[in-house]
Order: structure tokens, then C-alpha cells, then sequence
């Protein structure tokens, strides 16, 4: 279903992503703003979607599209850097694991939403939701770390 957004839900939606990501009036009062299936799409880009963390609470997140075509929106969101052997399972929709993890940025909260990419050329791989603290993640020697919700060519990926 395709629902127009008015000025309010824009406005709040603005306050959501201010809130989580630090972008101020991410979406212009110029822009057409479309919701289709939890997948909100800003002149006709796919540039962010919802996710149930239950269900009660959804949050809003950035697509892997838009994050490449916005510097600023790579530059804000926190980073979970893995090594090259586990690209192949991150692209194809695995959680990340502990031992394929090279490195965490700082301060990353429990159900924080991170920024998956390589080692060798920082390249978004995929976009996941923190299990731990990242303190506490970097003392953990195994099992899964990051919830992987949107990757390359995943239905979000390829709805535009």
C-alpha cells in the first residue's frame, strides 16, 4: 500500500532520524515522501525502512542505497568493520559473528544500528542492529554480535 506522507508525519519522521542519526531536515519540505510496505522512499529513491524490534516498536533505517549516495549519513553511523573472509556470509544475509569481526567503532549501544564493512576497502555491506554493547562485544570471543536486517540484494536492496 502507498500512503503519501503529509508535512506532520515528515516532520516527525525528521525527528526520528535526528534523534538516532544526527540528521537535521534529512528530508526537504520540497521532497515527496512516500511510505510503500515499511519502505520509505524520498523522490522516488528507497532511502530508508522500518524494522519491528517488537512488536510495538519499529525504528526507522537508513538503506544501504542511500547511505553510498550520502556522505554524511556514512560519515554518522556507526561502524562494524569485518575481515574479507566474511563478506561472502554478510552479502548473503548472515548475522555477523565474533570471529570474523577486525574491529568496532567507539561507543556502540545495545540495539544500536551499525554499518557493516570490509577491511580492505570500507565499502557498506550491509546494515545490522547491535546484540551487545560494543564494550562488552569486544570481550566476547564468539557467537553472533550483529543482527543483520538489510544487505546487498536483499528485497529492501532491490526495491529500488
Amino acid at each position: 500500500m502507498k500512503k503519501h506522507l503529509s508535512n506532520s508525519e515528515v516532520k516527525e519522521i525528521n525527528l526520528q532520524l535526528n534523534n538516532m542519526y544526527k540528521l537535521e531536515n534529512f528530508i526537504d519540505k520540497k521532497d515527496v515522501a512516500i511510505l510503500e510496505d515499511n519502505i520509505l522512499k524520498i523522490n522516488n529513491k528507497t532511502a530508508f525502512f522500518y524494522y519491528n524490534m517488537t512488536n510495538t516498536t519499529k525504528i526507522i533505517i537508513p538503506t544501504l542505497k542511500n547511505i553510498l549516495e550520502n556522505k554524511m549519513l556514512y560519515e554518522k553511523i556507526k561502524k562494524v568493520t569485518v575481515d574479507m573472509g566474511a563478506v561472502k556470509f554478510v552479502v548473503s544475509g548472515a548475522d555477523i559473528m565474533k570471529p570474523g569481526i577486525v574491529n568496532f567503532d567507539d561507543d556502540i549501544a545495545k540495539d544500536g544500528i551499525v554499518l557493516v564493512v570490509d577491511v580492505n576497502h570500507k565499502k557498506p555491506l550491509a546494515v545490522g542492529i547491535m546484540r551487545f554493547y560494543g564494550e562488552e562485544a569486544k570481550a566476547i570471543q564468539s557467537g553472533k554480535i550483529v543482527k543483520n536486517v538489510h544487505w546487498i540484494g536483499d528485497k529492501v536492496w532491490n526495491s529500488g
